[in-house]
């Protein structure tokens, strides 16, 4: 599948002489390709044939919102199904289909040998097999620590990227949250280093590798059944409901029903198709439901609800009120506990998420660029979200690589560590689903780093996907898979003066959980039993941080601020960071609870 960008949308707009120089007009439309599965190609077309029944109606953002409700919502997708080719490809072979396949790779690497002329300083990529290793004159020295910093230590033959090279608005701040002066943008604080913890404790907390692909059907009910008890009663003692009627139980009077909302299909969830699964105790029934009377919803697959309505026959639902869940409460310090005592030193937070390459290079040059900007702001805390070495790279998927997928991460981490030494910086990495070289399972367990030396180790935190951390007495709820892209393509709304981060990031909250959708995405293997321990938030974090593909935010959601930095590259040219000052207060300002992020903004690498 192409590869859908800015790049390739304004490429294919100049085919139609459609002139478009506004990048968050060019920025939507990819925002639209991602959500509605289309390519560069297919959307414009969508756009020219829909603009043209309009009597040429111009490209803005308005137009563009106009365009998604009126076509793209429409739209029915199938599911590209595999060609016999890929099957082909796919299909499983022996040893001796290998051999046969590695040594008609050599005669066509042989035969356009001799068609062509060596460029001069090129080299054969050879080929290693357990049979026929590498022998020790091809391989590469590893470089000095004092070479880790350079581009060409991380790849075979590193072309830096020409597009990220030329990028323009370096720095330039496309996104902020509060105000504070430009100045104060540094770190190191006068009263020493801040501690990145887990709120929970290594014992509560996901700390090491465990196994999994054991779950069993019936354990996956378990876990469902008893979130939605849960959440079910939560919601019954806040809005004082007596008791849930049955589901499918016919009534002549209006009834309150507990269940969890899902498609009565395999395809996208819309507004006739929507199912309220009851639980366990009513035999797991499904009922339609009708939202026609529903001034305003949003639902998506897998949120636990409370409807009140009319079930006249117990086969359909005509739905009259909708109860949506309620955020946990934010974190107390315990009143004999340290971090009580208020701190007018601000901590400044930076937070940023891979790729760390761009998408035609594999130089390491953005992750060069973003070390340079921590010796420059020094921040007292640096949390780096996954993929280090991302699976999703069109080199790593072929392997051009002269070494292991473990090689490379760890020449990241080393220079990272390397990078910030004596700069007072506390490190987070956190793992990512696309980082090739570690576990395929949500939760993620942390990377392991058994070659960090104890002076480093103290100032390096390994925290799992997702989690919560304890940062100078400020929550942070954060998780590298983007639940924004995957909730955004799913979720259905009728909604007024809201914007679909504003609805997702409230659902999670709401929903008390770092990825409430079920069924998942099909890129994520979810593990219910460990999801069910170190999944679901255990408060409403102060700062939640959920990187995504979608246009970068930060903004305050009931609450909590909530930031998606965006990606460090976006494709071939550079993408962006964020950075927080977060300072414990006061819990109550004038009998209203006061967030500790003081300001945030999202920056141009």
């Amino acid at each position: 599948m192409a590869v859908v960008d800015v790049e390739s949308i304004k490429s294919e707009l100049d085919m139609f002489d459609i002139a478009c120089e506004d990048e968050m007009v060019l920025e939507k439309m990819m925002e639209q390709c991602m959500c509605h599965r289309l390519q560069s190609e297919g959307i414009v077309l969508e756009w020219v044939a829909f603009s043209t029944t309009k009597n040429g109606l111009k490209l803005s953002l308005d137009t563009l919102e106009r365009f998604e409700h009126e076509v793209l919502n429409k739209k029915v997708k199938s599911r590209p199904s595999f060609s016999k080719k890929d099957e082909t490809l796919n299909k499983t072979r022996d040893v001796n289909s290998l051999h046969d396949l590695i040594k008609a790779e050599e005669e066509e690497e042989d035969l356009l040998d001799s068609y062509s002329t060596p460029a001069k300083g090129s080299q054969k990529r050879a080929l290693t097999t357990p049979e026929h290793p590498r022998s020790k004159r091809g391989t590469s020295v590893m470089p000095s620590p004092r070479q880790l910093l350079s581009p060409a230590s991380f790849s075979p033959s590193v072309t830096p990227s020409q597009k990220y090279s030329a990028r323009g608005a370096r720095g330039e701040v496309v996104s902020t949250f509060g105000k504070v002066q430009g100045a104060q943008w540094r770190g190191q604080r006068a009263r020493g280093p801040i501690r990145a913890e887990l709120l929970e404790g290594p014992e509560e907390s996901l700390v090491g590798s465990y196994k999994f692909m054991f779950q069993r059907l019936r354990d996956v009910r378990d876990v469902l059944a008893e979130k939605m008890e849960e959440l079910g009663e939560e919601l019954r003692l806040q809005f004082n409901i007596e008791e849930f009627s049955p589901l499918s139980l016919p009534a002549q009077d209006s009834v309150t029903v507990l269940g969890q909302v899902c498609c009565d299909g395999n395809g996208k969830l819309n507004a006739q198709s929507v199912l309220l699964e009851a639980g366990q105790d009513q035999g797991g029934r499904q009922v339609p439901v009708d939202l026609s009377e529903l001034t305003e919803f949003s639902l998506f697959p897998g949120q636990v609800v409370v409807m009140e309505g009319m079930n006249t026959s117990g086969r359909k639902l005509m739905a009259s009120k909708l109860y949506e869940g309620i955020p946990l409460p934010f974190y107390a310090p315990d009143e004999q506990s340290d971090e009580k005592v208020e701190d007018d030193e601000p901590v400044m937070v930076m937070v940023a998420c891979g790729p760390y390459t761009p998408s035609d290079s594999l130089s390491y040059d953005p992750l060069i660029d973003l070390i340079s900007l921590i010796g420059r702001d020094r921040p007292d805390v640096c949390i780096l979200l996954g993929p280090f070495v991302d699976a999703k790279h069109h080199q790593i998927e072929k392997c051009q690589l002269t070494e292991t997928f473990e090689a490379v991460f760890s020449r990241c981490v080393d220079s990272i560590v390397e990078g910030t030494k004596g700069l007072g910086c506390q490190l987070v990495f956190v793992p990512s689903l696309r980082d090739v070289h570690h576990h395929f399972i949500y939760p993620q367990p942390p990377f392991t780093l058994p070659d960090l030396s104890r002076e480093d180790s103290e100032r390096v935190s390994l925290v799992s996907d997702p989690c919560t951390l304890l940062i100078g007495g400020v929550t942070f709820g954060l998780t590298s898979t983007d639940i924004i892209f995957h909730m955004g393509a799913e979720e259905i709304s009728s909604t007024s003066g809201s914007d679909r981060f504003t609805r997702i990031v409230k659902h999670m909250l709401t929903q008390r959980s770092y990825y409430p959708l079920y069924p998942p995405a099909e890129e994520v293997n979810l593990d219910y039993e460990r999801f069910q321990m170190h999944g679901l938030m255990p408060l409403t974090p102060d700062v939640l941080i959920v990187p995504s593909e979608l246009r970068y935010f930060i903004k305050d959601v009931i609450g909590c601020v909530c930031i998606n930095p965006g990606r460090l590259t976006k494709g071939q040219v550079g993408g962006t960071y964020g950075r927080l000052l977060i300072q414990r207060g006061p819990s109550l300002a004038e009998g209203k609870r006061q967030n500790p992020c003081v300001a945030g903004q999202v920056v141009k690498i």
